[in-house]
C-alpha cells in the first residue's frame, strides 16, 4: 500500500510544523491532531495511510493512543510510527509492544524519517 496521507499527533504546533513541512516537500497529503484522544478519532474517521505519533502528550498519550488504534478492527491495518524525544530503548521496545512499527526520536531528521516512511509502504 502507498503511503499519501499521514495524520501526524503532536501537541507542540512547533513540532507539527516542522513535521508537517518535510512530509509536505515530499507530497504526503498532511492531516493534524493535537493529542492522542483527538488522534484517536482522526484515525477512525480520516482512515491515514499512516499515523506519526509523538509520546509525551497531556491526556492519552502516544502509548495509549497507538495500543487503541492497533487493537481497534476498523483502524489496526494503519500502521503507527512513534515520533518523540523518549530515547530509551525501554521506551522503544514498550512503543512497538503497543503495536507502533516503528520509532524515531526528535529532533528528527527529515532523511530518517522519510526512510522509515517509505520502507512501511
Amino acid at each position: 500500500m502507498a503511503i499519501k496521507k499521514i495524520l501526524v499527533v503532536d501537541d507542540s504546533a512547533t513540532e507539527r510544523h516542522i513535521i508537517g513541512e518535510a512530509l509536505g516537500k515530499q507530497g504526503y497529503e498532511i492531516a493534524y491532531a493535537e493529542n492522542g484522544e483527538a488522534g484517536v478519532t482522526q484515525a477512525k474517521q480520516t482512515r491515514p495511510d499512516l499515523v506519526i505519533m509523538d509520546v509525551v502528550m497531556p491526556g492519552m498519550n502516544g502509548f495509549q493512543a497507538t495500543r487503541v488504534i492497533c487493537k481497534d478492527p476498523e483502524t489496526q491495518h494503519i500502521p503507527v510510527l512513534i515520533c518523540t524525544t523518549k530515547d530509551q530503548e525501554t521506551d522503544k521496545i514498550w512503543g512497538l509492544r503497543q503495536g507502533a512499527r516503528d520509532y524515531v526520536v526528535k529532533p528528527i531528521v527529515a532523511a530518517e524519517l522519510l526512510s522509515k516512511i517509505a520502507a512501511l509502504g
